[in-house]
């Protein structure tokens, strides 16, 4: 949020519906726009890297803007799979390698645990309503 409070260009999007669109695009012919389109952002947010398998097609895509952003602009990934589990999202263990090489290559990892902000709501609402009756 603070990069797009400072007037950058971010865009978030999830891993899945991102493949989606670059699958559209190559089936339209657009996928030269579409790259350029992700190349010029400040800041890809990424989110759900890991939760949805890809097929060959579209991990391959999706490495296309990971390798054009390589060096020029930053990318910042969720997701609650460790790296040691891309090769199943991924399916090409060689594709997966080269993705997370890419993506931690002067990279910050931030481990923010594996408990889930949600569950954890969810249980506090709970308990706050069972406390007023």
């Amino acid at each position: 949020m603070a990069a797009a409070e400072q007037g950058r260009r971010v865009r978030y999007i999830t891993t899945a519906a991102l493949v989606n669109e670059l699958v559209e695009a190559a089936d339209n012919k657009e996928l030269s726009r579409l790259v350029g389109k992700y190349a010029r952002l400040d800041l890809l947010c990424l989110d759900e890297v890991g939760y949805v398998k890809l097929d060959t097609h579209g991990a391959e895509l999706l490495f296309q803007i990971i390798t054009a952003r390589e060096g020029r602009a930053s990318i910042a990934c969720a997701s609650n799979a460790p790296f040691s589990e891309w090769g199943q999202t991924f399916t090409d263990p060689r594709l997966a390698a080269a993705v997370v090489d890419r993506l931690t290559f002067r990279g910050h990892i931030i481990n923010a645990g594996t408990d889930s902000y949600r569950l954890k709501t969810t249980q506090q609402t709970i308990n706050n309503k069972s406390r007023q009756n």
